[in-house]
């Protein structure tokens, strides 16, 4: 995060809904533009940790190139100081939406919509035609007139049918909102799907192909959509100086930090990573799939979340590991879990199959998959213990997704009192046992002062 500067050009690729095709829209357009010598350089809006690995795949950036911002979880000088890191050496910024347009936290807060106003960042509208016609300039017209000050730049339709389809989408955005430019058709195409998970899709580290089909929609994007049009709509945003503060979310876990990365333990924000680096800690990645241990000279480990379920055969029998977990532990270093870290860190977790699985027994926790519930949504977090996260009564923001449920959750003391983004008390949750803690909450930054 060195040399920031505060003026960053981009461009918003929003949609009306998930599943439009915005995703792969903005893959291909990265990996055209680069094809073409723009450097180009990606943002993801919103909690998202997997859209931005596909995003980091097509600039060729590690995991910690792509970061997400987030107008409900993140302060503006975080927002800022992520905008400009990212686009430090970038002649464009291609921000990619979340969700529908004006989908965020709540009604009034944390959408793309709400990004687009705070950068001025012109807003490409995907929307999917799949199954509809001349109806789409209305739901165009629609989204435009939503928000008065919220105005689209241009509008990319996709999965059109034939030329006929086509012709009818012109006349009728002709007709009904010549000011909004169509600046692409992408034929429907089952080749530039990308499979899904959950809410999501399925993590960039599990395709064997996904070079192939960044080629694919680079192409889709080189001839059906007009990239010149696009590029002059860009705009400039100033986001005037940027303090220290905005590149810190949260503090360092400690000094030399062991994060775990692997496909079971893949969802670890780039911004907080990149945070800790710029406070003075030093980061290296291990595999507990590989049944590698934490180095012993390290005094704090972060287990993200991820997709333990999927690989609870492997973790449980990875004795070095969890050996060296229990090590670290005895010895004093801080160990912290997010989600799927958390269940790790636990006594057993149960599969789908209603199979027990031995884990690391730091904590008092039992999990389940055996009957999925979901968990979802934005958290406002207030520590109820002292940790390196910080003192007892600050607030962190962040976001909880999962299928898990707690067999049995203590006794012992825990981690956070927590309430919803609409400020609804949810109670307290987590836990903390000496320098081992950790909780479902995935944290994204502290609260505003």
């Amino acid at each position: 995060m060195s040399n920031p500067h505060n003026a960053q050009k981009g461009i918003i690729i929003a949609a009306t809904a998930s599943g439009s095709g915005k995703t792969v829209l903005t893959l291909g357009l990265l990996t055209h533009l680069l094809r073409e010598g723009v450097k180009v350089a990606p943002l993801k809006v919103g909690p998202d940790y997997i859209d931005p690995s596909f995003h980091a795949h097509a600039v060729g950036r590690t995991a910690e190139g792509s970061f997400n911002i987030d107008p409900w979880a993140m302060r503006p000088e975080t927002i800022a100081a992520a905008a400009s890191s990212a686009g430090q050496d970038a002649d464009l910024i291609i921000c990619e939406g979340v969700m529908g347009l004006f989908d965020g936290a709540t009604f009034e807060d944390g959408s793309t919509a709400d990004i687009a106003d705070l950068t001025g960042w012109p807003i490409i509208l995907v929307v999917d035609v799949s199954r509809q016609g001349a109806s789409a300039a209305a739901v165009v017209n629609g989204f435009n007139s939503f928000r008065k000050k919220t105005k689209l730049a241009g509008v990319i339709f996709n999965k059109v049918g034939s030329e006929r389809h086509e012709s009818v989408l012109r006349a009728a955005m002709k007709a009904a909102m010549p000011e909004v430019p169509v600046l692409g058709m992408i034929p429907n195409d089952n080749s530039l799907e990308l499979n899904s998970r959950h809410l999501g899709l399925v993590q960039a580290m599990e395709h064997s192909q996904l070079d192939a089909f960044m080629a694919r929609a680079a192409r889709a994007i080189g001839y059906h959509v007009d990239v010149k049009a696009l590029l002059n709509i860009a705009n400039v945003w100033n986001s005037g100086d940027i303090s220290a503060e905005g590149f810190a979310p949260l503090r360092p876990l400690g000094q030399k930090i062991a994060v775990a990365r692997d496909e079971a333990f893949a969802f670890s924000y780039p911004l907080v990573l990149e945070g800790w680096r710029a406070q003075g800690a030093e980061i290296e990645f291990f595999s507990p799939l590989d049944d590698i241990a934490p180095s012993a000279d390290v005094d704090a480990i972060y287990l993200p979340g991820g997709y333990p379920e999927l690989h609870v055969w492997r973790l449980s029998s990875a004795d070095r590991f969890m050996q060296g977990l229990r090590d670290a532990a005895t010895r004093g270093a801080v160990i912290y879990g997010e989600c799927g870290g958390y269940m790790v860190l636990g006594r057993g977790m149960i599969d789908a199959d209603g199979t027990t699985h031995a884990m690391a027994g730091l904590l008092q926790l039992g999990t389940s998959f055996e009957k999925r519930k979901l968990s979802l949504g934005y958290r406002r977090a207030t520590l109820c213990a002292e940790t390196p996260l910080g003192k007892v009564r600050a607030s962190l923001r962040g976001h909880e997704f999962h299928y898990a449920t707690i067999t049995s959750e203590g006794p012992g003391d825990p981690l956070f009192d927590i309430e919803g983004a609409d400020g609804t008390k949810l109670g307290k949750t987590g836990q903390v046992s000496g320098n081992v803690f950790g909780s479902f909450i995935h944290l994204i930054d502290r609260e505003a002062k």
